[in-house]
């Protein structure tokens, strides 16, 4: 059976939100789609596989997260709630993400093996870190254990 890669898939639910006339998924698809295709226009790339299609959705999911945060803080409930629908549409593209106690186990694991003793190594734990999970864990997430953990 064909397997479509993430790519296909934001495609083909563009062409299905249009259909459906879900003007909201059709934009945020848009927007996503955009910024892959100019990713692999600057790379010259013919396609991009789905790590690199899952880190560009991160990036879309943490710009929402941190409107969401600024349009509450402003006040403007409106507009924090359009970024929290666009957000959810994004995330259902996303793995399933690892919950604390996993998240802590790989972060200690990895800490093991790179040797990290002191804050110091926090870059070198955190690249490791993000290297294994591959677009399970947000960034914050894994840097507030990486803290803990190295005190």
């Amino acid at each position: 059976m064909f397997s479509m890669n993430l790519y296909e898939k934001l495609d083909t639910d563009v062409k299905n939100a249009l259909k459906a006339g879900d003007a909201l998924k059709v934009s945020v698809l848009r927007m996503a789609l955009a910024t892959i295709k100019t990713l692999m226009i600057e790379k010259n790339l013919k396609s991009l596989d789905d790590n690199g299609v899952i880190e560009i959705l991160q990036r879309h999911v943490k710009q929402h997260r941190e409107s969401i945060d600024q349009f509450t803080r402003g006040g403007r409930a409106d507009l924090a709630d359009k970024e929290k629908a666009e957000l959810k549409i994004l995330e259902g593209y996303l793995p399933e993400q690892l919950g604390e106690e996993e998240l802590a186990k790989i972060v200690k694991a990895t800490i093991a093996e790179v040797g990290a003793s002191t804050k110091k190594d926090t870059g070198k734990v955190m690249k490791a870190v993000m290297d294994k999970i591959k677009g399970k864990a947000d960034g914050k997430a894994v840097s507030s254990i990486v803290q803990q953990v190295l005190k």
